[in-house]
Protein backbone atom coordinates (compact mmCIF):
# COMPACT_ATOMS: atom_id res chain seq x y z
CA UNK A 1 0.00 0.00 0.00
CA UNK A 2 1.16 3.36 -0.92
CA UNK A 3 1.51 5.97 1.76
CA UNK A 4 -0.51 9.02 1.82
CA UNK A 5 3.20 11.24 1.24
CA UNK A 6 3.92 8.88 -1.91
CA UNK A 7 0.29 9.23 -3.54
CA UNK A 8 0.52 12.92 -3.04
CA UNK A 9 4.38 13.13 -4.49
CA UNK A 10 2.99 11.37 -7.75
CA UNK A 11 0.29 13.66 -7.97
CA UNK A 12 2.42 16.71 -7.78
CA UNK A 13 4.81 15.14 -9.92
CA UNK A 14 2.23 14.69 -12.48
CA UNK A 15 0.47 17.89 -12.46
CA UNK A 16 4.18 19.59 -13.17
CA UNK A 17 5.42 17.29 -16.20
CA UNK A 18 1.39 18.31 -17.63
CA UNK A 19 2.18 22.12 -16.64
CA UNK A 20 5.39 21.36 -19.31
CA UNK A 21 3.28 20.08 -21.75
CA UNK A 22 0.63 22.64 -21.52
CA UNK A 23 3.63 25.40 -22.29
CA UNK A 24 4.30 23.65 -25.31
CA UNK A 25 0.36 22.85 -26.48
CA UNK A 26 0.10 26.65 -25.60
CA UNK A 27 3.24 27.82 -27.89
CA UNK A 28 2.39 25.55 -30.34
CA UNK A 29 -1.22 26.08 -30.62
CA UNK A 30 -0.65 30.48 -30.23
CA UNK A 31 2.20 29.93 -33.67
CA UNK A 32 -0.35 27.91 -35.89
CA UNK A 33 -3.37 30.19 -35.14
CA UNK A 34 -1.14 33.41 -35.40
CA UNK A 35 0.55 32.37 -38.81
CA UNK A 36 -2.35 29.96 -40.59
CA UNK A 37 -3.87 32.73 -41.76
CA UNK A 38 -1.60 34.54 -44.11
CA UNK A 39 -0.62 30.67 -45.11
CA UNK A 40 -3.91 30.39 -46.05
CA UNK A 41 -4.27 33.87 -48.14
CA UNK A 42 -0.84 33.48 -49.83
CA UNK A 43 -0.96 29.20 -50.61
CA UNK A 44 1.38 27.41 -48.88
CA UNK A 45 3.06 26.74 -52.30
CA UNK A 46 3.68 30.46 -52.55
CA UNK A 47 4.70 30.84 -48.85
CA UNK A 48 7.47 27.66 -48.96
CA UNK A 49 8.49 28.55 -52.44
CA UNK A 50 7.57 31.84 -53.19
CA UNK A 51 11.21 33.56 -54.27
CA UNK A 52 10.57 37.19 -52.94
CA UNK A 53 9.97 38.40 -49.11
CA UNK A 54 8.66 42.58 -49.31
CA UNK A 55 6.23 42.66 -46.91
CA UNK A 56 5.32 46.47 -47.66
CA UNK A 57 4.45 44.94 -51.55
CA UNK A 58 2.04 41.86 -49.79
CA UNK A 59 4.92 39.42 -51.15
CA UNK A 60 5.49 36.59 -48.79
CA UNK A 61 7.87 34.07 -50.15
CA UNK A 62 10.60 32.60 -48.08
CA UNK A 63 12.16 29.85 -50.19
CA UNK A 64 15.78 32.31 -49.86
CA UNK A 65 15.31 31.64 -46.32
CA UNK A 66 14.98 28.46 -46.02
CA UNK A 67 17.71 27.69 -48.83
CA UNK A 68 20.06 29.50 -45.77
CA UNK A 69 19.27 27.75 -43.40
CA UNK A 70 19.33 24.46 -44.59
CA UNK A 71 22.87 25.66 -45.76
CA UNK A 72 24.50 27.05 -42.50
CA UNK A 73 23.47 24.24 -41.12
CA UNK A 74 25.31 21.57 -43.02
CA UNK A 75 27.73 23.47 -43.21
CA UNK A 76 27.85 23.43 -39.50
CA UNK A 77 27.56 19.90 -40.28
CA UNK A 78 30.18 19.44 -42.69
CA UNK A 79 32.81 21.50 -40.06
CA UNK A 80 31.65 20.60 -36.76
CA UNK A 81 30.43 16.35 -36.86
CA UNK A 82 33.83 14.89 -37.57
CA UNK A 83 35.65 17.27 -35.05
CA UNK A 84 32.67 15.89 -32.41
CA UNK A 85 33.25 12.38 -33.59
CA UNK A 86 36.95 12.63 -33.02
CA UNK A 87 36.88 14.40 -29.57
CA UNK A 88 34.19 11.99 -28.63
CA UNK A 89 36.59 8.94 -29.46
CA UNK A 90 39.44 10.40 -27.51
CA UNK A 91 37.89 10.87 -24.64
CA UNK A 92 36.19 7.18 -24.22
CA UNK A 93 38.80 5.60 -25.68
CA UNK A 94 42.28 7.17 -25.28
CA UNK A 95 42.00 9.80 -23.31
CA UNK A 96 43.83 9.02 -20.08
CA UNK A 97 41.37 10.01 -16.53
CA UNK A 98 43.13 13.42 -15.55
CA UNK A 99 43.10 15.12 -19.65
CA UNK A 100 39.32 13.31 -19.53
CA UNK A 101 38.55 15.49 -16.22
CA UNK A 102 39.80 18.51 -17.54
CA UNK A 103 38.51 18.16 -21.22
CA UNK A 104 34.61 17.27 -19.86
CA UNK A 105 33.93 20.45 -18.09
CA UNK A 106 35.68 22.82 -20.84
CA UNK A 107 33.22 21.13 -23.54
CA UNK A 108 30.36 21.59 -21.27
CA UNK A 109 31.64 25.38 -20.85
CA UNK A 110 31.26 25.68 -24.35
CA UNK A 111 27.54 24.77 -24.42
CA UNK A 112 26.91 27.53 -21.26
CA UNK A 113 28.65 30.47 -23.41
CA UNK A 114 25.94 32.12 -24.31
CA UNK A 115 25.53 32.75 -28.19
CA UNK A 116 25.76 36.25 -28.67
CA UNK A 117 29.02 35.58 -27.30
CA UNK A 118 29.99 33.47 -30.35
CA UNK A 119 28.27 35.78 -32.60
CA UNK A 120 30.55 38.82 -30.95
CA UNK A 121 34.07 36.40 -31.40
CA UNK A 122 32.45 35.64 -34.90
CA UNK A 123 32.52 39.54 -36.25
CA UNK A 124 35.49 40.50 -34.21
CA UNK A 125 37.69 37.34 -35.91
CA UNK A 126 36.20 35.01 -38.11
CA UNK A 127 34.50 37.53 -40.54
CA UNK A 128 37.35 39.55 -40.62
CA UNK A 129 39.61 36.75 -41.73
CA UNK A 130 37.21 35.13 -44.50
CA UNK A 131 37.43 38.82 -45.75
CA UNK A 132 41.22 39.29 -45.78
CA UNK A 133 41.78 35.63 -46.89
CA UNK A 134 38.81 34.03 -49.20
CA UNK A 135 37.04 37.69 -50.34
CA UNK A 136 33.10 38.79 -49.97
CA UNK A 137 31.76 40.82 -47.78
CA UNK A 138 33.04 38.28 -44.65
CA UNK A 139 29.28 38.35 -43.59
CA UNK A 140 28.43 34.83 -45.13
CA UNK A 141 27.42 31.01 -45.19
CA UNK A 142 31.11 30.27 -44.42
CA UNK A 143 31.10 32.44 -41.12
CA UNK A 144 27.85 31.30 -39.59
CA UNK A 145 28.75 27.62 -40.51
CA UNK A 146 32.09 27.91 -38.37
CA UNK A 147 30.30 29.23 -35.38
CA UNK A 148 27.39 26.71 -35.53
CA UNK A 149 29.88 24.10 -36.49
CA UNK A 150 31.92 25.20 -32.73
CA UNK A 151 28.05 25.24 -30.75
CA UNK A 152 26.93 22.21 -31.81
CA UNK A 153 29.95 20.31 -30.24
CA UNK A 154 29.03 19.95 -26.94
CA UNK A 155 25.43 18.06 -28.03
CA UNK A 156 27.53 16.16 -30.48
CA UNK A 157 30.35 15.30 -28.47
CA UNK A 158 28.37 14.41 -24.96
CA UNK A 159 25.57 12.56 -26.93
CA UNK A 160 28.46 10.40 -29.11
CA UNK A 161 30.62 9.65 -25.88
CA UNK A 162 27.89 8.31 -23.74
CA UNK A 163 26.79 5.83 -26.60
CA UNK A 164 30.54 4.54 -26.64
CA UNK A 165 30.56 3.96 -23.38
CA UNK A 166 27.60 2.40 -23.15
CA UNK A 167 28.45 -0.70 -24.81
CA UNK A 168 29.16 -3.74 -23.46
CA UNK A 169 32.36 -4.25 -22.20
CA UNK A 170 32.84 -7.61 -23.65
CA UNK A 171 32.49 -6.33 -27.80
CA UNK A 172 35.84 -4.62 -26.81
CA UNK A 173 37.51 -7.54 -24.79
CA UNK A 174 36.14 -10.20 -27.43
CA UNK A 175 37.91 -7.85 -30.29
CA UNK A 176 41.07 -8.01 -28.71
CA UNK A 177 41.20 -11.34 -27.83
CA UNK A 178 40.86 -11.97 -31.46
CA UNK A 179 43.95 -10.12 -32.59
CA UNK A 180 42.85 -6.49 -33.08
CA UNK A 181 44.00 -3.40 -32.19
CA UNK A 182 42.30 -1.33 -30.75
CA UNK A 183 41.77 1.44 -33.54
CA UNK A 184 40.60 -1.68 -35.42
CA UNK A 185 38.37 -2.34 -32.64
CA UNK A 186 37.06 0.69 -33.01
CA UNK A 187 36.21 1.55 -36.35
CA UNK A 188 35.44 -2.04 -37.28
CA UNK A 189 33.19 -2.55 -34.18
CA UNK A 190 32.34 0.09 -31.70
CA UNK A 191 31.78 2.98 -34.02
CA UNK A 192 29.26 0.69 -35.83
CA UNK A 193 27.57 -0.38 -32.69
CA UNK A 194 27.25 3.09 -31.52
CA UNK A 195 25.99 4.27 -34.88
CA UNK A 196 21.99 4.64 -33.58
CA UNK A 197 23.82 6.77 -30.75
CA UNK A 198 25.98 8.89 -32.95
CA UNK A 199 23.51 8.96 -35.46
CA UNK A 200 20.78 10.85 -33.24
CA UNK A 201 23.57 12.96 -31.64
CA UNK A 202 23.87 14.51 -35.18
CA UNK A 203 20.32 15.21 -35.94
CA UNK A 204 19.96 16.88 -31.74
CA UNK A 205 23.25 18.98 -33.01
CA UNK A 206 21.47 19.74 -36.09
CA UNK A 207 18.31 21.04 -34.24
CA UNK A 208 20.45 23.15 -32.49
CA UNK A 209 22.05 24.71 -35.30
CA UNK A 210 19.18 25.46 -37.29
CA UNK A 211 17.26 27.17 -34.28
CA UNK A 212 20.32 29.45 -33.50
CA UNK A 213 19.46 32.95 -33.93
CA UNK A 214 21.24 35.86 -32.53
CA UNK A 215 24.56 34.19 -33.25
CA UNK A 216 23.95 34.27 -37.02
CA UNK A 217 21.87 37.21 -37.16
CA UNK A 218 25.93 38.75 -36.67
CA UNK A 219 27.56 36.98 -38.90
CA UNK A 220 25.51 35.95 -41.81
CA UNK A 221 24.55 39.48 -43.93
CA UNK A 222 20.89 39.00 -43.87
CA UNK A 223 20.78 39.06 -47.52
CA UNK A 224 17.16 38.16 -48.64
CA UNK A 225 18.52 35.87 -51.70
CA UNK A 226 19.26 32.90 -53.29
CA UNK A 227 23.05 31.87 -52.39
CA UNK A 228 25.63 31.59 -55.54
CA UNK A 229 28.69 30.17 -52.78
CA UNK A 230 29.61 29.96 -49.52
CA UNK A 231 30.71 33.50 -49.35
CA UNK A 232 27.79 35.11 -49.95
CA UNK A 233 25.58 36.85 -47.30
CA UNK A 234 22.18 34.82 -46.13
CA UNK A 235 19.23 34.97 -44.02
CA UNK A 236 17.66 32.25 -42.32
CA UNK A 237 14.13 31.78 -40.83
CA UNK A 238 15.37 32.84 -37.39
CA UNK A 239 17.32 35.75 -38.10
CA UNK A 240 14.20 36.76 -40.60
CA UNK A 241 11.59 36.26 -37.60
CA UNK A 242 14.47 38.10 -34.84
CA UNK A 243 15.01 41.00 -37.09
CA UNK A 244 11.88 41.84 -38.24
CA UNK A 245 9.55 41.39 -34.84
CA UNK A 246 9.96 44.27 -33.46
CA UNK A 247 8.43 46.22 -35.73
CA UNK A 248 6.02 44.28 -37.48
CA UNK A 249 2.20 44.63 -37.57
CA UNK A 250 -1.02 43.23 -39.52
CA UNK A 251 0.10 40.40 -42.24
CA UNK A 252 3.54 41.41 -41.87
CA UNK A 253 3.69 40.12 -38.09
CA UNK A 254 1.75 36.65 -39.30
CA UNK A 255 3.97 36.09 -42.13
CA UNK A 256 6.65 36.13 -39.62
CA UNK A 257 4.69 33.51 -37.37
CA UNK A 258 3.75 31.21 -40.40
CA UNK A 259 7.79 31.47 -40.87
CA UNK A 260 8.01 30.04 -37.33
CA UNK A 261 5.07 27.38 -38.64
CA UNK A 262 7.66 26.02 -41.15
CA UNK A 263 10.48 26.44 -38.54
CA UNK A 264 8.27 24.35 -35.58
CA UNK A 265 7.88 21.81 -38.22
CA UNK A 266 11.55 21.16 -39.67
CA UNK A 267 12.59 21.39 -35.78
CA UNK A 268 9.94 18.51 -35.12
CA UNK A 269 11.11 16.58 -38.17
CA UNK A 270 14.33 16.49 -36.78
CA UNK A 271 13.73 15.85 -33.31
CA UNK A 272 11.63 12.54 -34.22
CA UNK A 273 14.16 11.69 -36.23
CA UNK A 274 16.18 11.03 -33.83
CA UNK A 275 13.47 9.67 -30.86
CA UNK A 276 12.74 6.93 -33.93
CA UNK A 277 16.84 6.20 -34.34
CA UNK A 278 17.38 6.25 -30.62
CA UNK A 279 14.11 3.58 -29.86
CA UNK A 280 15.48 1.96 -32.55
CA UNK A 281 18.72 0.84 -30.86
Amino acid sequence: MKSFKEKLSERVFLLIALSTLSVLALITVFIFIKGIPIIAKVGIINFVFGMKWAPSQGAYGIFPMIVGSVSVTLGAAILGVPIAICCSIFLAEFAPAKLRNIFRPAIQLLAAIPSVVYGFWGVLFVVPMIRNYLGGPGLSILAGSIILGIMILPTIISITEVSLLALPRHYKDGALALGLTHWQTIRSLLLPAAKSGIVAAIILGLGRAIGETMAVIMVLGNAVALPESVLDPVRTLTTNIGIEMGYASGEHQQALFATGIVLFVIIMILNATAQYITRKR
